[in-house]
């Protein structure tokens, strides 16, 4: 499969040397997914999808232009090639645009360390349905519980990005999933919530038994929900919803942002983001973990990297481009599509953990708002403003009271993110490990 890919993106560049390109780079990808749902008892959907896609970008200096196709034909990718071209030359100029130099190129990585791919056979339709019967029947069996949505799913993608540049490299990855929505009460009393795992290796996943009493135990503890008092409190966010604190942190010192002047932590390079003690590591070499990858989307060899070390924050995010732009060199981190250039993004996440349980944050931190899904954003890009809605449970004197909804927590993301107080219950499989977290002292607007 990764032979034929790469063969396409040879005749891709060998199109656009042809069409009188400067400079160019290619990307296959070829993907296989299988999703099966099911509601009420019933089938509601089966679908399968495969398809080949192809895309080409094309430089001349500081202009360049991309361009896609999922036809594979010799007329069409030259085709491809000559409209690339066209474009690129009437592109407005980006002096920061441009391949990575030859000595750059990420060289001899190790796949099989990675370990991305399952060897297993791909599983069938019916396959997939007896997951979904199975997690339904698991949270129908809970008393209470009046529907579920459930949801089983296999995809495998295979990808090769070739450059002028000598740069040429490939890898594919697997997924298997399941997961399920459980409901209770009816009409305006009615609640949900959901569980659900994903994993690389089918031989990983945890059992869909396990996945829908969760699913259902999730939405008993719902029932009765009502909004919460309004006032300045402790919250500790659920270890399903923390790890967007952090994607916050993330979003904001992406070089793109940082290039625009769009990023309130614009001016903090060097200076303490978050608490002493704490890091935030990028490590995109995990085995078997779904962001991992061996090169980025330019072809530069990826690499562990602290982001924020002991609480200080150390760098950008970067591509080669917003490097330039900010004088700095790339942390090969490009990411990109078969439609668009290369832009920052990051891979495997990291959040220091912390030696409390989270019963223990619960059970000190007083009266406040255990949040376990939250709804809509407003994070204002420049000041870092914060504004929330949330859902999940009142603590009262360091015990669980009931639940609550339909309510708003806002704060300041700079100021937020320096009393971050992290749990120790960060799951090991996943790409993003942000253990629960808690943070005193927010906005909660409830009744």
């Amino acid at each position: 499969m990764t032979a034929s890919l790469a063969e396409l993106t040879d005749r891709l560049l060998d199109a656009a040397k042809k069409a009188g390109a400067e400079a160019a780079d290619a990307l296959a990808v070829q993907g296989t997914s299988l999703t099966i749902d099911v509601r009420a008892g019933k089938l509601e959907q089966a679908e399968r999808a495969e398809g080949t896609e192809i895309g080409l970008r094309v430089l001349f200096g500081g202009r360049q232009a991309c361009v896609s196709a999922s036809d594979l034909s010799d007329r069409t990718i030259a085709a491809l090639a000559e409209r690339a071209v066209a474009m690129a030359r009437e592109a407005p100029n980006d002096p920061y645009a441009g391949l990575a130099d030859a000595g750059q190129i990420a060289r001899g990585w190790d796949l099989a360390a990675l370990d991305l791919t399952d060897p297993a056979a791909e599983p069938d339709a019916a396959m997939l349905e007896a997951d979904c019967r199975a997690v339904e029947a698991a949270a129908m069996a809970s008393k209470g519980i009046t529907q579920v949505e459930a949801s089983a799913g296999y995809s495998s993608r295979s990808m090769h990005l070739a450059a002028s540049n000598g740069f040429s490299g490939g890898y594919a990855r697997t997924s298997r999933s399941i997961s399920a929505v459980a409901f209770t009460g009816e009409g305006t009393g009615m609640e949900r919530d959901w569980a659900g795992e994903s994993r690389t290796y089918q031989s990983d996943l945890p059992g869909a038994d396990g996945i829908g009493a969760l699913a259902a135990e999730r939405a008993l503890a719902r029932a009765g929900a009502v909004k919460p008092v309004t006032g300045t409190y402790p919250v500790l966010f659920d270890e399903r919803v923390a790890s967007s604190l952090i994607g916050h942190l993330l979003s904001a010192v992406n070089g793109a942002a940082i290039a625009r002047g769009a990023s309130w932590l614009r001016d903090a390079l060097g200076s303490q983001v978050l608490p002493e003690g704490l890091s935030v590591i990028e490590d995109p070499h995990r085995p078997r973990i779904s962001s991992s990858r061996p090169f980025d989307g330019e072809g530069l060899p990826t690499q562990r990297r602290a982001i924020v070390e002991n609480g200080i924050l150390t760098g950008w995010t970067l591509d080669l481009a917003t490097g330039r732009k900010l004088g700095m060199a790339s942390t090969a981190n490009a990411s990109r599509g078969t439609s668009s250039p290369p832009s920052p993004s990051t891979s495997n996440i990291d959040l220091t953990q912390g030696t409390r349980t989270r019963e223990d944050l619960i059970r000190d931190m007083g009266t406040g708002l255990y949040v376990t899904s939250m709804i809509g954003s407003t994070i204002n890009p420049t000041t870092g403003d914060y504004s929330r809605g949330a859902a999940g449970f009142w603590v009262q004197d360091g015990v669980i009271s009931h639940p609550v909804n339909e309510c708003t927590i806002a704060g300041n993301l700079r100021d937020m993110l320096l009393r971050l107080i992290p749990a120790n219950d960060a799951r090991a499989h996943l790409s993003t490990r942000v253990p629960s977290c808690l943070i005193d002292g927010l906005t909660l607007a409830g009744a």
